[in-house]
């Protein structure tokens, strides 16, 4: 009897805690949307499989000695594996649409207002039993707004690592609904009318712009907010890798197995930070529901800027590609031109949608770098 008892000890079973077996059923939550769903797999997949290995007692994964412990010390909590991402996504972005109409990037930058005022929000949230957001976790929480998972990451392992797994979980989730969550929003803020607008073809971008591009955006951040400089260096350097024409093995590398692989440390070390007494706490339904309202407020403030930009401009400019002002690249994007053509049939928003989106790429960077000279 005792050394089946000893063995029944060895065994996790008799170990269980409620709130692990709850965080083992939301990891496979997250798996069934990723792989069912088809909701940001890429991501979800391995955060969800990560908070499934984590919530498992004594397999010591997320302990020191446990491989997810390092893959988050090494890569999340230094702040690595989000900027390779964003080397990565450097390497795979087209400028052109931004280069050939600039003002784009007033959208982009509209859209991140969602950002600010959920930063207020977080901290009025404090006025509730059960919150206790600092200026740090209600700035990584806000991050959210801005629909850039990487940026998300990075920012909170600045400044709220305790809050990483809720806050990334959420960034990831709205961006995968995406094209449930904007269409209302652009629907109940635009007219039959204006979503109908066509606007003019683009203009053909030269070779020597596109690598002139990443350049002249890396020059002026680094002089005028050179907090933002690790995000947005990334990006440039690896669009130029992508522009420049002549490292097209490192291009292709970045593209491919470089942000792959990193994409699966990152997934399983965030998952690793889905415990039990971290996320199970009111703290957490918060984080989810100022997620929900940054991304709402982000979408509506890049098509209200559209609408004012539209009776101010020579050149016709659609409202919806305002929604695309949120940097979930290039869903948001794609979702613009879903919207457009169900008004009419001939109206293809794509091009002109990835103007501001690659440009809400930028503009999240810039205000997690804003966020960091303010409060970190």
């Amino acid at each position: 009897m005792e050394k089946l008892a000893m063995l029944w000890q060895s065994t996790s079973l008799p170990h269980f805690e409620i709130g692990q077996i709850i965080m083992m059923l939301v990891g496979l939550g997250l798996l069934y949307l990723a792989i069912v769903k088809k909701f940001e797999p890429l991501l979800l997949l391995p955060i969800g499989f990560g908070a499934v290995l984590t919530n498992i007692p004594l397999a010591g994964f997320s302990e020191v000695g446990g491989i997810l412990h390092y893959i988050y010390y090494i890569g999340v909590d230094t702040g690595v594996f989000p900027l390779l991402i964003f080397m990565g996504v450097g390497a795979m972005t087209d400028f052109s649409a931004l280069i050939a109409n600039p003002r784009m990037l007033l959208l982009g930058a509209a859209a991140q207002f969602g950002i600010f005022a959920t930063l207020f929000g977080a901290i009025l949230l404090n006025g509730l039993p059960g919150f206790n957001f600092t200026l740090q976790d209600a700035s990584a929480i806000a991050i959210i707004g801005g629909a850039d998972g990487p940026t998300a990451i990075f920012l909170a392992s600045k400044l709220a690592p305790e809050l990483l797994g809720a806050i990334a979980v959420a960034a990831y989730s709205y961006m995968a609904l995406v094209p449930i969550i904007q269409p209302p929003i652009m629907k109940a803020l635009t007219t039959p009318e204006e979503r109908k607008l066509e606007m003019k073809q683009l203009r053909v971008v030269s070779q020597r712009e596109k690598i002139l591009f990443p350049i002249a955006v890396l020059i002026l951040t680094l002089i005028l907010l050179p907090t933002a400089t690790p995000l947005v260096g990334m990006f440039c350097f690896g669009n130029l890798l992508k522009e420049s024409g002549v490292v097209e093995r490192l291009s292709y590398t970045v593209q491919n197995s470089l942000i792959n692989t990193v994409t699966i440390f990152l997934g399983l070390g965030v998952g690793s930070k889905l415990s039990s007494e971290a996320f199970l706490t009111v703290e957490t339904l918060g984080i989810l529901a100022l997620g929900a309202v940054a991304f709402s407020i982000g979408t509506a403030a890049g098509v209200l800027m559209a609408k004012v930009m539209n009776k101010f401009s020579k050149e016709t400019i659609n409202p919806l590609i305002g929604a695309a002002g949120v940097s979930a690249v290039p869903m948001a994007a794609r979702v613009v031109n879903k919207v457009g053509l169900e008004a009419n049939p001939h109206n293809f928003l794509l091009m002109h949608a990835m103007g501001p989106n690659v440009a809400g790429v930028l503009g999240s960077a810039v205000a997690a770098g804003i966020l960091l000279a303010l409060v970190g």
